[in-house]
């Protein structure tokens, strides 16, 4: 089982706000949206580039390199040109700290 990992205390972390952490190797954004906490991999399943820098709109992250638009809630792909989701990862707050893990290999 892997391990929670401390990401931001949860007031560095505000509504419309994310940050990226690296977690056992990979790469993952963690958002608030409007006071709840969403993880997802930081990488467009198009061409390998970073999700983050990109625009979020709503609950929606569009990646800056060609436009691919994905769910921050379920990781799903909503726009070519990409076309496979982006993997999501538990969050929760402990202590004032947001907290994420990779669950994947469980």
């Amino acid at each position: 089982m892997s391990d929670w990992v401390d990401v931001a205390p949860e007031d560095a972390l505000p509504p419309g706000e994310w940050v990226a952490a690296d977690v056992e190797g990979t790469d993952i954004a963690v958002f608030n949206l409007d006071g709840r906490y969403y993880a997802i991999e930081n990488v467009c399943t198009h061409d390998g580039g970073v999700l983050t820098g990109g625009e979020v709109d709503g609950n929606v992250i569009i990646c800056p390199r060609h436009g691919a638009r994905f769910s921050i809630i379920t990781g799903e792909v909503l726009s070519p040109p990409a076309y496979e989701d982006v993997a999501t990862f538990p969050v929760r707050v402990e202590g004032g700290i947001v907290q994420v893990r990779d669950a994947r290999w469980d």
